[in-house]
């Protein structure tokens, strides 16, 4: 594949008009401050890094909610985001809330997806418990690469009151952590959700995230058709059909509900 698809970005323009969102967002909400979810990925330091520049750190509560599948080492980076940042923290170990539903759904818990998928609206749920109790609002860290293929849970990481970084390929993420000064371990670790052993987001999603963000911009921002964008970037068009198929499959994810209409 070609080395530059995406342009870049202006970074002090971009971080300028992040920081103008979050304070906008919460003031709006007439919120006293941020609940961040802090996984010690690149995402949630991110977010991390712009909430504390937007809105000072003294506002923000970081969460971080490992499992038992959770690597120390993340939980270690979520630590070190916090402490680098005077961010307030706790943690939150969630295996104790997972434990009865294997016994109520014994059927349900062979699924890495359905076990993946709750791990993630138990977090939802302590963020919201958190911002309920504190009159804060959840800053996601959901980016637009993964906003757009459907790779979160639906009222789990979705659950979030403000997407910061939503315009943001996971590309131009990585460009943002290094302006912003995120540390290099983790820019370059290995993306994972960490809901299951082993789990990495490449491995799920069957492709390189360099090569989706150029896939998805030529898709979505340029309009090029899948003949095309096969033959800029000398993939297959199937390859292209599947990654097109997996942006029409999760529209409902980014969607209220749909209401029968009966008048």
């Amino acid at each position: 594949m070609q080395e530059r698809v995406i342009p870049k970005l202006d970074m002090q323009k971009s971080v300028q008009k992040i920081n103008s969102f979050i304070k906008e967002k919460l003031d709006e909400s007439k919120s006293k401050g941020i609940i961040i979810g802090l996984s010690g990925g690149i995402d949630s330091s991110v977010v991390a890094y712009l909430c504390s520049d937007a809105i000072g750190s003294d506002k923000i509560l970081g969460l971080i909610l490992p499992s038992k599948t959770t690597l120390n080492e993340d939980i270690e980076d979520a630590i070190s985001v916090a402490m680098d940042l005077d961010i307030e923290y706790k943690i939150l170990n969630i295996d104790y809330l997972i434990e009865p539903f294997p016994e109520m759904c014994p059927e349900c818990s062979k699924s890495n997806l359905a076990n993946g998928n709750l791990k993630a609206r138990m977090r939802m749920m302590l963020l919201y418990y958190h911002s309920n109790a504190m009159n804060r609002i959840v800053a996601g860290t959901g980016n637009r690469t993964e906003l757009l293929v459907g790779y979160f849970t639906k009222y789990g990481d979705g659950g979030v009151d403000i997407l910061p970084i939503g315009e943001l390929y996971k590309t131009q993420v990585r460009d943002i952590a290094k302006y912003l000064r995120v540390p290099k371990k983790i820019i370059e670790k290995t993306p994972t959700a960490g809901l299951w052993t082993n789990q990495t987001d490449e491995d799920e999603l069957g492709i390189k995230y360099e090569d989706l963000d150029k896939m998805l911009y030529l898709m979505m921002d340029k309009g090029l058709k899948v003949e095309n964008i096969s033959k800029q970037l000398k993939i297959s068009e199937d390859e292209v059909l599947r990654i097109k198929n997996m942006i029409n499959n999760s529209k409902h994810k980014l969607s209220a509900p749909s209401i029968a209409e009966i008048i």
